[in-house]
């Protein structure tokens, strides 16, 4: 059974949904912050499984639109980091940043371990490690094909995904219990500067308000920050160099985040950036 891009949406909201309202049902879910995609799509992997195991019916969903979602996504990301918030962070950003590349390290020397001792390519553990574990589902699917041309690793998508939904879901089920041990343990609290509260989400900006005109901008936006993104891949192809698509993308939506709106001060006063972009 084959199920069409139209369907496959659909169906991915329900999961989504449903996790909300198992969330809003158990109060140990709600607690423990379980992420609602996480609960929707446990229960619906196991759904799926049970038809594949009982009744031999695989269910086949359509990823044509993956690819496309996938670029939309970090693009957004891009355009939602300013570097003056990230300046914010101070020493501790400096320490996590260092604590998170140390970690990156340790994922790729367990995972090319475990692959030599269980007899795989050493290779296969950097795809199980970082690249899935860190970078996620984009990363893994993007990486994915350099690792079956350069290295044979012909199931390195199934590999990828595995890993990367293992982690997500363990990381979700896990995060949330950790987070909650650690506040009540040394009785963390808030501290909150209501300015930059208030600045962040732009209580006073009338341009919040989701119109027809704003819908617009983003769209404009967001299709040049794609272009930008599509033009920095092909320079880096140009030199050699091997990167995700999404990744230039990216760095084409912080760029546009953080030139244009100090530029639009001075000339387009009458332009207005998207809200949730602004510096």
């Amino acid at each position: 059974m084959e199920l069409d891009s139209r369907q496959t949406v659909i169906l991915a909201i329900l999961v989504l949904f449903l996790g909300r309202f198992i969330n809003q049902k158990i109060y140990l879910f709600r607690h423990y912050s379980i992420p609602e995609p996480v609960t929707g799509g446990i229960i619906a992997s196991l759904f799926f499984s049970s038809l594949y195991f009982i009744f031999d019916l695989k269910i086949d969903f359509s990823l044509d639109q993956r690819d496309s979602l996938l670029v939309i996504f970090f693009t957004c990301v891009g355009l939602s980091a300013k570097f003056s918030t990230l300046l914010k962070g101070g020493k501790p950003l400096v320490i996590l940043l260092v604590v998170a590349v140390v970690y990156l390290c340790i994922q790729n020397i367990t995972g090319i371990g475990i692959s030599m001792i269980t007899g795989l390519v050493p290779q296969t553990g950097v795809l199980g490690g970082s690249v899935a574990l860190s970078g996620g589902h984009g990363t893994a699917i993007a990486w994915a094909p350099n690792f079956v041309d350069d290295y044979n690793i012909n199931n390195a998508m199934e590999i990828g995904i595995a890993c990367a939904t293992f982690g997500l879901v363990l990381g979700g089920v896990a995060g949330g219990p950790i987070a909650n041990y650690l506040i009540k343990r040394y009785q963390l609290k808030a501290n909150i500067d209501d300015t930059a509260v208030s600045e962040s989400i732009n209580l006073k900006d009338e341009t919040k308000t989701i119109t027809v005109n704003s819908t617009y901008s983003v769209l404009l936006v967001l299709c040049i920050s794609i272009g930008i993104g599509l033009q920095l891949h092909q320079l880096i192809i140009f030199f050699g160099f091997k990167l995700p698509v999404f990744v230039p993308c990216l760095f084409g939506g912080i760029l546009l985040t953080n030139t244009v709106p100090y530029v639009q001060e001075k000339v387009w006063k009458k332009v207005s950036w998207p809200a949730g972009t602004q510096h």
